[in-house]
């Protein structure tokens, strides 16, 4: 995937891999942000970080969460389920702007539930403040629905 960042545009990318075992039928979405080059990874963890559920940066941008807990280094393929891209002042770059300031914005960032709010609750939450994505998550993406 590392041959879609370019340099010279604002990009955003969705991606999902399964969720680790035994949920793995259901699936585990996050960002990746491409600032002219400054790249980032986004997406809520079920796992809190000091106050929040949001995770920034905690893992490489391409590579899917772990198969499960017991067994490390094992991980998800990851898939690219939509992207869109820009200039300055798209909707490319208002998306970032939306998403890295996750934290004030979004309303769950200090809840999480298996069946929501959870990353898919996030990921919907964002997919439905930019219908240019024209992404829609599956009933595989439980918590899409919860109050979003």
């Amino acid at each position: 995937f590392e041959d879609l960042i370019k340099k010279d545009k604002y990009q955003v990318f969705v991606f999902c891999c399964p969720a680790f075992i035994p949920f793995n039928y259901f699936r585990h979405p996050w960002f990746v942000l491409n600032k002219k080059g400054e790249t980032h990874i986004f997406e809520i963890g079920d796992i809190k970080l000091g106050s929040s559920y949001l995770h920034k940066d905690t893992r490489p941008l391409f590579r899917g969460i772990e198969y499960t807990r017991f067994i490390k280094n094992l991980y998800s393929k990851a898939e690219l389920i939509g992207y869109m891209e820009g200039e300055e002042n798209s909707v490319a770059q208002k998306a970032i702007n939306l998403i890295e300031n996750t934290e004030t914005n979004y309303p769950f960032c200090n809840k999480y539930s298996l069946l929501g709010p959870n990353s898919n609750t996030y990921a919907q939450w964002v997919l439905n403040k930019f219908p240019e994505f024209k992404i829609e998550l599956s009933n595989r993406f439980i918590g899409k629905d919860f109050n979003v």
